[in-house]
């Protein structure tokens, strides 16, 4: 990751630099967004093509085959955004902003990949990578629907996932799990700087059956799974090892396809929401969160607590 932000940022302007790089302890750091406005950074639209393919050579650094591919399709539909909405201008496949936070192999650094329904990132010390998160996934069209790429479902996984999950309950389950017959229109953490830990609502997964245990996981490991397997490999043991007896499922809105639909799972030390409320239920949300280590803020404390720094 290292190696790849440092060949970006070798090709470079001085001023396209200037754009790209901040300091680590910059505010800007954790001032993340999902909704299409402009960014801090350098948009993919002010890079040569070189520049571009390097660019995203770091954002698939970071990133499994899967996760990679669900980025940047993510991407393109804006180009179905632009042709829908009259040539809107900020409508764009290339207004997506690399920022870097510090020096790439220093002591601590960062980077995001950010535009709308995009939001990747991710925080370095040495060999280790402290933070992948706040990391937000979303897709409008949910399915696309018309022209050449119709039946287009990015995060399809996503939702079926969790309807695979939902089915599979009983009655006196599902009457724990659903809290409402009807969905937010957006995930109740929003673009928060720090994930607030929710109220534990719904079913707890000590109260599943081993299927139904097995089907929850997959669920988590989709939204792990956006990440190369060293890093969701160590995401996982850190959920699995804070306890199942402390993972809770939620759903609200409606069950059947095509209904405006919302679910969570929540542990002792993540948060993972699903959202389809908007464009009539085909405008998906899908972000997720550590509690405790959001932009690396647990680990780098105890950092800097045991490492003298310069202010």
């Amino acid at each position: 990751m290292a190696d790849a932000a440092k060949n970006f940022e070798a090709s470079l302007t001085p001023e396209q630099r200037t754009k790209v790089t901040f300091d680590f302890r910059s505010d800007e750091r954790v001032n993340w967004h999902f909704v299409p406005q402009a960014r801090k950074g350098l948009p993919l639209a002010e890079m040569s093509a070189a520049e571009k393919h390097l660019a995203l050579v770091l954002l698939n650094s970071a990133l499994s085959h899967r996760g990679y591919f669900k980025a940047v399709t993510i991407m393109s539909l804006e180009q179905i955004l632009f042709d829908l909405e009259n040539k809107s201008p900020r409508r764009n496949p290339e207004l997506y902003y690399v920022s870097i936070f510090g020096k790439p192999g220093g002591d601590v650094w960062g980077f995001r990949v950010e535009g709308h329904h995009l939001s990747l990132n991710f925080t370095v010390r040495g060999d280790v990578v402290l933070a992948t998160t706040p990391s937000f996934f979303g897709t409008n069209p949910a399915e696309v629907r018309t022209g050449p790429r119709a039946g287009l479902r990015v995060l399809a996984a996503e939702e079926d996932l969790g309807r695979q999950l939902m089915s599979s309950l009983d009655a006196k389950q599902r009457s724990i799990a659903i809290i409402t017959n009807v969905a937010p229109k957006e995930v109740v953490s929003g673009d928060s700087r720090k994930a607030s830990r929710l109220q534990p609502l719904g079913l707890c997964a000590s109260e599943m059956t081993v299927p139904q245990r097995e089907k929850l996981k997959a669920v988590i490991l989709e939204f792990i799974g956006r990440n190369r397997s060293k890093l969701s490999e160590a995401d996982w043991e850190k959920i699995e090892k804070a306890g199942w007896e402390k993972i809770f499922f939620v759903w609200a809105g409606g069950i059947e396809p095509g209904q405006g639909q919302y679910y969570r799972v929540q542990g002792a030390t993540f948060l993972m929401e699903y959202d389809n409320t908007q464009n009539d239920a085909n405008h998906v949300h899908a972000v997720w969160r550590d509690i405790e280590n959001d932009f690396g803020d647990d680990l780098l404390k105890q950092h800097y607590e045991q490492v003298p720094h310069a202010k």
